[in-house]
């Protein structure tokens, strides 16, 4: 790929990523968490079926149940936890927690996938996630936002194996859009069965929903499954560091939530990490492969 085309689709979908946070915290004004999550990825699901209607659709009923266990993860278990976590941290804090799952990626690729990564490859991750550490001010307090920021970490590494794994079986708008249709619905039947469901129709309310559900949603995602089909899952994934500034940049803006200086100090070490991990590639230290099929 085209490094200028990559760093542009790199910088907008970690923008949309990261931004989804502020965004969605001010959501918690006018829906529930679990609902409006939900409205907002049954919509972007719907919309994007339309959108590509004549497209191929998966003809075996297995690839099916591979589409849903990617919405199960990606959609689902990622945004449920995020908005969750919202009613009780900060934007920046969840989107923080939400993208140092690089690591765990690469954890996971080696276990699962049988990828062999070098030496500068696992220092560059271990010093973006130390970055991430330090941005949360040097501690982990185990209280519940925290937990779920942790949990939509795991659950967004496990759909990036899956979609690493199984992406390229399908059209990628045809599986972007049906993991999210299937996420989206899962996320619904949670808001009616953990949740007492409860929404505020009104102009802010309804474009903060159309706001999620197609630029946060549709377009981000898109533009992810695409990345992450194109490269090495770990490669691509360290550029969610990216993602945790502009969660930070917007819970500032929109939020008034104050930035710390040590903030600034994770941010040097978490560019350090996105550097050496791409520097490796750049040297022309590849990676071993050995995909299950």
């Amino acid at each position: 790929m085209n490094p200028y085309l990559f760093c542009v689709l790199v910088v907008t979908t970690t923008a949309l990523m990261g931004s989804s946070f502020a965004v969605g915290k001010i959501g918690l004004s006018y829906v529930s968490p679990l609902l409006l999550v939900g409205i907002r990825f049954t919509l972007a699901g719907i919309l994007m079926a339309l959108f590509i209607w004549n497209k191929p659709l998966p003809k075996q009923m297995t690839d099916w149940v591979r589409i849903f266990a990617i919405g199960l993860f990606q959609t689902a278990g990622v945004m449920g936890c995020i908005f969750l976590s919202l009613r009780t941290i900060t934007a920046g804090e969840s989107s923080i927690l939400t993208f140092s799952n690089p690591l765990l990626v690469v954890i996971l690729s080696t276990v699962f996938l049988g990828l062999r990564y070098h030496f500068f490859h696992w220092i560059g991750v271990i010093v973006g996630f130390t970055g991430v550490f330090i941005t949360l001010g040097f501690h982990l307090h185990l209280e519940v936002g925290i937990i779920l920021g942790l949990g939509s970490s795991v659950s967004w590494s496990i759909g990036t194996l899956l979609i690493k794994k199984w992406g390229p079986r399908f059209n990628i708008w045809v599986l972007t859009a049906y993991q999210m249709l299937f996420g989206g619905i899962l996320l619904l039947i949670m808001s009616f069965t953990f949740e007492t469901p409860a929404i505020t129709i009104n102009p802010t309310s309804i474009f903060i929903i159309l706001w999620l559900a197609i630029m946060a949603s549709i377009v981000q995602f898109a533009i992810w499954f695409y990345l992450i089909n194109t490269g090495d899952p770990g490669n691509t994934s360290a550029f969610l560091f990216l993602a945790p500034f502009f969660g930070v940049l917007s819970g500032w803006v929109l939020l008034n939530e104050v930035v710390e200086w040590f903030v600034y100090g994770g941010a040097l070490l978490i560019f350090l990490g996105i550097f050496l991990v791409n520097w490796t590639f750049a040297k022309g230290k590849k990676i071993e492969q050995k995909l299950g099929a």
